[in-house]
């Protein structure tokens, strides 16, 4: 558990490598750990759908003009990642991407939106790839654009 920049608890991520990340992206203001891989990530601040707690996670993100673009790829399950669910549930989250904090709204994008943007979510982190063809979902991307200016 940890506190978000009003003071509000914000529980993080349980496993292991996450919540080491998280942490040290916090803490050091976003001056280190802004990357997974050698690829650029950022700290989603999100609200529960059922327990209504704020909880965050380490993603990473490609860009699409000035908007965020994070990938539901849970490693290729053939389940969402809880965050995406919450996402559904609660649109309006806060991002720390490096040493800039600020609000956004998530959406997640149709089809012909994900067709657009995913070759270069996949030039990013190639193993997008392999995900999409091991799950037996449509894996999901979720668009982040800011709402506090």
């Amino acid at each position: 558990m940890t506190r978000n920049d009003d003071g509000d608890a914000v529980a993080i991520s349980p496993t292991g490598w996450v919540a080491r990340q998280a942490e040290l992206y916090e803490t050091s203001g976003g001056t280190k750990g802004a990357t997974i891989q050698g690829v650029p990530c950022l700290l989603l601040d999100y609200v529960g759908r059922r327990s209504g707690a704020k909880r965050r996670t380490v993603l990473i993100y490609g860009r699409d003009g000035e908007d965020h673009l994070i990938v539901a790829s849970n490693g290729g399950s053939d389940h969402h990642p809880l965050w995406f669910l919450n996402l559904e549930a609660n649109p309006d989250v806060e991002l720390r991407v490096g040493t800039e904090r600020f609000a956004a709204r998530a959406e997640t994008l149709s089809a012909e939106g994900k067709a657009r943007v995913w070759p270069h979510l996949v030039e990013l982190f190639p193993t997008y790839a392999d995900y999409a063809k091991k799950s037996s979902r449509d894996i999901p991307v979720v668009r982040l654009r800011r709402t506090d200016g």
